[in-house]
């Protein structure tokens, strides 16, 4: 089946709070959700299940493993195939979404007054999360590289772990900066974690949108005793454009970790949506022909974007991306006064998300959500470029 990633999807009458958020006038290119219509043999699934008309508890609440066994035989075989990562089916744990995933890890990992490390600039819900759990925070920024690109500062990671840091939260491939870090970036930060008994809790929620000469390299596959000492946090929600529907899971291969970890709920997560488990199993089944034609969409947004920044807005710094359908634009070589993001938001009527959110390096940056039509990023760039003009 051939896709058309070029239709426009109406979306503001969709209970979207990417596209209701602001006024009908603003685009928005901001929360990190896709404008494309999912794959159609998820879409034939929900319809599916939607014409059953019963909606009870789906099999697996009990936490019996044989109940869900048919998920869990979907994501080692994908598990293996895609990145050689062995994995057996009773270290999955099914969670409602990565969020969660990582909170729960706060909450399981870390007494009360114990301290969490973090990397800025990065996705704003790991920042909240040690305060959440009554935790302090611990920093260790990612660096710029001569050629702009986000770098591991691995002397800052080993400075910034104390007596009191017990947990790791490491996003890769990472959130906002596109960076997808190298085998060896991974074994570095790995062995200062193991060495400094550190648990590390990876979100790796992005790992399927990669472009062209990129790999994927699950921190937890790089041997053994980094796996015991891993919590892997993914979901197909980014990949097949799912988020909505609440299904995600970790993959913990240490038994005491796990039950730890699970414990750590205390019945507040709850189980996962019925619709998600079916818009999961669909995806991970017959979703791939769609997510191949996307990457190709989403990797020619990206060199469209890089290419029309350099040419008509030079002002704007951008990396190309590795992974994710985010662009990070430095704007701090523009003459605006204030924040970026409100300028673009007030004066051409473009929403991007505010670098500040990000943590300390963000600021003076936007981040950009290409994981749209092509026409609708033409326009929200040539808005911005005429604003800018002026």
């Amino acid at each position: 089946m051939i896709y058309n990633f070029n239709e426009r999807i109406d979306r503001r009458a969709s209970d979207s709070e990417k596209w209701r958020t602001y006024d009908d006038g603003v685009i928005p290119m901001w929360l990190a959700d896709m404008d494309f219509i999912s794959p159609q043999p998820v879409i034939q699934a929900l319809q599916e299940r939607v014409a059953h008309g019963v909606f009870g508890y789906p099999a697996g609440i009990t936490g019996k493993p044989e109940e869900t066994m048919e998920m869990r035989s979907l994501i080692v075989e994908r598990l293996g195939s895609r990145y050689g990562w062995q994995v057996q089916p009773e270290e999955i744990v099914f969670l409602p979404g990565v969020l969660t995933g990582f909170n729960l890890a706060c909450h399981a990992l870390t007494e009360l007054g114990g301290a969490v490390l973090v990397q800025p600039p990065v996705y704003h819900p790991i920042l909240h999360a040690p305060s959440n759990a009554g935790l302090e925070r611990r920093v260790a920024p990612l660096v710029r590289a001569s050629n702009g690109s986000f770098e591991i500062d691995l002397d800052a990671v080993e400075a910034a772990i104390d007596e009191k840091t017990r947990l790791f939260i490491l996003c890769n491939p990472h959130n906002p900066v596109g960076r997808v870090f190298r085998r060896e970036e991974l074994a570095a930060l790995a062995e200062i974690c193991l060495r400094k008994r550190v648990v590390i809790c990876s979100d790796e929620i992005h790992c399927d949108l990669l472009f062209s000469g990129q790999q994927h390299t699950p921190i937890a596959s790089l041997d053994p005793q980094v796996a015991r000492s891993t919590i892997t946090l993914m979901a197909p929600s980014k990949t097949f454009n799912l988020a909505g529907l609440k299904f995600s899971y970790a993959i913990l291969p240490d038994p005491s970790l796990r039950t730890r970890y699970i414990k750590a709920d205390k019945g507040m997560a709850g189980w996962i949506n019925i619709m998600g488990w079916v818009a999961a199993r669909a995806a991970y089944r017959d979703g791939q022909e769609w997510l191949d034609q996307l990457l190709v969409y989403l990797e020619g947004n990206r060199d469209f974007l890089f290419e029309y920044l350099q040419r008509e807005l030079p002002g704007i710094q951008m990396v190309k991306p590795e992974g994710t359908y985010l662009a990070w634009l430095d704007c701090r070589e523009l003459s605006i006064e204030g924040s970026p993001f409100e300028f673009f938001l007030q004066r051409a009527r473009v929403a991007f998300n505010d670098g500040a959110m990000f943590g300390k390096g963000g600021e003076g940056f936007v981040r950009l959500n290409f994981g749209c039509t092509r026409s609708l990023l033409v326009e929200a760039l040539e808005r911005v470029n005429n604003v800018l003009s002026k």
